[in-house]
């Protein structure tokens, strides 16, 4: 098998107007690959063409430009969806079936079923074992990300796609979220974790890549973008002198043509930069 898991160029897709006119351009020329093995965050604000992107993967929508492959194959093959696995953002179960029985029926929608003894499994994986039988209607919500956790993990992929896994948890759900993953990875599984938290996934992330406006305007291993310890380091791609300007109070240092280099202490690396990159880009203020 390819150590090349997924494989995005110039990936573009613009929503259009009633009318077919561009009207919002989600994301605009992206290049993407992730390895076999690797867990690589996704991470940027609201509306940032995450979601959209993770749909382009999933062959729920079709690239305006660019092309793009999962697994060796166009994403939209079902021999390419059979091998990936998938938690939304949202969990939408049916409330009235038990833990087990959701995981029994999405075992089902794949051709070769799973083995009896998966589900049990996963759900011990996801500390479910005592509530198997419970409704999902009666779960918390930590309880019912879990489960969708499981179900993203019923067809044993290769791929697992992650949309805000850890929303809803408490300290100790996050952290077995974050031992899940490593697990995956170090059995050979690819994760693609989408968030807006850069404190949510720095933890088990090998690299990041950090998206704006549907644009990729940094990325690399966490070791590059935290420069030295108790402070948080992100390099940007040349910007306008309004831009510049607007950043007035977080730039300490501008470099070659415009180059921004931003710095500032570690007093919460969970979005601090992506506010900084969200309010320029939108017009507004550093924070």
């Amino acid at each position: 098998m390819s150590d090349l898991v997924v494989r995005a160029e110039g990936l573009t897709r613009v929503f259009h107007d009633f009318w077919g006119r561009p009207r919002v351009t989600a994301v605009a020329g992206l290049n993407l690959s992730l390895q076999r093995g690797e867990v690589v965050g996704l991470l940027g604000p609201n509306g940032a063409g995450k979601s959209t992107t993770v749909k382009l993967l999933l062959g729920l929508l079709r690239p305006t430009a660019g092309s793009i492959e999962v697994l060796g194959r166009p994403p939209r093959d079902v021999a390419a969806k059979e091998r990936v696995g998938y938690l939304p953002e949202e969990s939408y179960l049916w409330p009235f079936l038990t833990g087990a029985e959701t995981l029994a029926f999405f075992a089902r929608l794949f051709d070769r079923g799973a083995p009896p003894e998966r589900v049990p499994y996963l759900l011990e994986t996801v500390g479910l074992s005592g509530a198997a039988d419970r409704p999902v209607g009666e779960y918390s919500k930590g309880m019912q990300r879990r489960v969708g956790l499981a179900q993203a993990l019923i067809n044993d992929p290769d791929l697992v796609i992650l949309d805000e896994p850890t929303s809803g948890l408490d300290p100790l759900g996050r952290r077995d979220v974050k031992a899940i993953i490593a697990e995956l990875a170090a059995r050979g599984k690819t994760v693609l974790l989408c968030s807006h938290l850069l404190a949510e996934v720095e933890d088990v992330c090998h690299r990041v890549v950090i998206l704006v406006d549907g644009r990729a305007v940094a990325g690399g291993a966490l070791g590059e973008l935290l420069a030295e310890p108790g402070r948080a380091r992100l390099d940007l791609p040349a910007v306008d002198e309004p831009t510049a300007v607007r950043l007035l109070n977080t730039v300490r240092e501008v470099v070659g043509e415009g180059d921004v280099h931003l710095e500032t202490p570690q007093r919460s690396l969970q979005s601090y930069f992506l506010e900084v990159i969200a309010r320029a880009r939108s017009g507004g203020g550093a924070p």
